[in-house]
């Protein structure tokens, strides 16, 4: 019986330390690394020529957290949304959370929300 015993405690310390161990690490890398793109993104934004390409802009910036296209007066427009400032903890990146950037005919036009407002 006290064998038992024993061996069930020494059970519950061994795993209860595992998930302490493991929870703890997963959790800090997830808020740092949406931290760590945000930075990028605003540090990039901040660098863009007017008339860059779309496809210059994705091989920097990479995928784009949401996208738009619609033709306008005749010109084809693309909107890239990229996170670059953090509104709510709820674990979403929403709209609200990103930097619009605005391409007519493929090139770079504008950026920022006052950009996106003239569409």
């Amino acid at each position: 019986m006290l064998a038992k015993v024993f061996v069930a405690a020494a059970l519950a310390v061994t795993l209860s330390g595992c998930v302490i161990a493991v929870g703890g690490k997963h959790e800090l890398d997830d808020d740092s690394s949406w931290k760590k793109t945000q930075q990028y993104n605003q540090e990039q934004i901040n660098r863009l020529a007017l008339n860059s390409s779309a496809e210059d802009v994705r091989i920097l910036l990479g995928t784009p957290d949401f996208t738009e296209s619609f033709n306008k007066d005749g010109e084809t427009v693309q909107v890239l949304f990229y996170r670059t400032h953090h509104v709510k903890s709820d674990g979403k990146t929403t709209k609200d959370e990103c930097t619009p950037l605005i391409f007519k005919q493929n090139k770079l036009s504008g950026w920022g929300d006052k950009a996106y407002q003239y569409l």
